[in-house]
Order: C-alpha cells, then structure tokens, then sequence
C-alpha cells in the first residue's frame, strides 16, 4: 500500500510540474505573438524607450545657418530647431543634455526616422498632406514661406521675374523643388544633397537664385552679405517634429511642450535669438 500511495504522489507532481510549464509556454508564446503584454507595449512605445535608454535622439540639419548649422570651431550644433529639441529632451528626461543629435537632410530624415535610427525628426520639415502619410507631426512650431536668394545686384526682385533659360537651385527631398516647379515651370531646376552645397554652387554661378524658406535664406544671407532675400514668398511653409505613425504618446508631450513654451515666453525668446525679431502673432 505505501509504495502504491508512493508512486501516486509521484504521479502527481510529475503531471502538475509538466502542466506549469505547458501553461508557462502557452503564455510566452502569446506574448510573443502580438498579444497585449505591458512588456510588449513598452516595447513599441517610443516615449518609454527614450525614457529606459535615458536620452532623446532627434535628427537635425547640419548645414542650416539659424537653424542647425555646426560650428566648425566648437564642433557644436547651434540654431533655433536645436534650442526646440533641447527643450523637448528637458520636458520628458529633465536635462537638456540628454539627447543625442544625429544629422539629416530633407532627403534622408523620415527613412532615419521610420527606421528607429532617431526617435524625431526637427528639420525645418513643412507640414503637407503628403508626409502625413509616411510620419505624424506635431502642431506648427515656426511659420516659413519660400522665396529666392539672388545676388545683390540682380534683377530677379520677383519669382515673376524668373526668365525662360535661367536655373535654380535647392535641395533634394524638399517641397521647395516641387513649389518652384509650380510657381515657374519655364526655368530648370537643379538640386543638391543639401543647402550649403547648392549655396556653393549658386556662388560659383551655377544658378540665377536659390530657393527654399525664406528662414533659411536669412541664414545664407547672414553669411555672405552678396546675397539678398525677397521680400516676396510665394508659398506658406508650416513646420512641425515628425514622429512615426502611431507615436500617440510622444506627439501628445510633443504638442504640450510647444504649447507650454509659447505660453511661458520661451518660445519667443528663442526666435528672437536666433530670427532677430518677435514673432509675429
């Protein structure tokens, strides 16, 4: 009878011990299927990353002169889209240190972002109906409206005065080529891998102007006072930080922090610093 009773329990144990681990491996295998698991959520949560990984990583321009330009004496990335995402990298992670800035052009920015080489993109990047389909953006944080960058001496005062023959320039990737296109089909259109190398190629007398934002045009201005900005934009260029598809978490503290710098003054402070004047209300 004791050996009987003995191997029962034995039997027992054996079948509770294996109907743990088949429930142990039931459940791992949902997780791993795509159910709901908080650990699955975390995963596919971007704003709980940067917040596990201790840093924000925001793509930015290089080669943008009061936007994101790198200081080729500090080796720093200075402008008004780097004070933004200094601030961003403030709000969820409470350094503004903490943030890690990686370079992008119009063309390589929403592949970086869509990725998960950057978290963000703060680019000079326009909001249109096209984009929107491939990233989510946040609410505007700057106004732009593009114009042309001419020599001082030019008679370009107008995008009416662009003659059959004559050629721009700007940059791949950019909504500036297909506005310019629009706005006058007679010219030819050239492009470059970014901005400071169509600025180069317009000083060595490639192209009749240059376009894009009237904000970066500034910039270019500011650095060779042979050259000159319209007054005259002919398009409206809101721009926003793009995040990926789905990113609902950090858009939403995206979108409160815009709000909050423009509520406590920061924001002004900001374009003042950077444009030279007050933003207009």
């Amino acid at each position: 009878m004791r050996k009987k009773a003995w191997k029962w329990w034995i039997t027992v144990a054996l079948t509770a011990l294996l109907s743990a681990v088949a429930l142990t491996g039931c459940s791992t295998t949902d997780k791993g299927e795509g159910g709901t698991s908080s650990e699955t959520t975390k995963a596919t949560n971007t704003l709980e990353k940067i917040k596990q990984r201790g840093k924000l990583v925001v793509g930015v321009k290089y080669d943008l002169n009061l936007f994101g330009l790198k200081n080729p004496e500090t080796g720093k990335v200075e402008g008004f889209d780097i004070d933004i995402a200094k601030g961003l990298a403030k709000k969820i992670l409470g350094d503004e240190n903490k943030i890690e800035l990686k370079e992008v052009t119009s063309k390589t920015r929403i592949p970086m972002l869509n990725n998960g080489e950057i978290d963000a993109i703060i680019a000079t990047m326009t909001i249109n109906e096209e984009r929107k389909k491939e990233v989510d953006f946040s609410d505007v944080y700057f106004m732009a409206g593009q114009s042309l960058l001419v020599k001082k001496d030019s008679p370009i005062n107008s995008v009416k005065d662009l003659k059959k023959g004559m050629t721009v320039l700007t940059a791949k990737g950019s909504t500036s080529a297909e506005n310019i296109r629009k706005a006058a089909p007679q010219v030819n259109v050239l492009e470059f891998e970014n901005y400071a190398e169509a600025f180069t190629a317009l000083k060595a007398g490639q192209g009749d102007a240059l376009t894009t934002d009237n904000a970066l045009l500034w910039g270019m201005a500011k650095q060779d006072p042979n050259y000159r900005v319209l007054d005259e934009t002919f398009t409206e260029e809101p721009y926003g930080i793009a995040v990926r598809k789905g990113d609902k978490e950090l858009l939403q503290v995206i979108n409160e922090y815009l709000k909050e710098i423009k509520e406590n003054g920061e924001y002004d402070k900001i374009y003042e610093k950077w444009i030279g004047k007050k933003p207009q209300q």
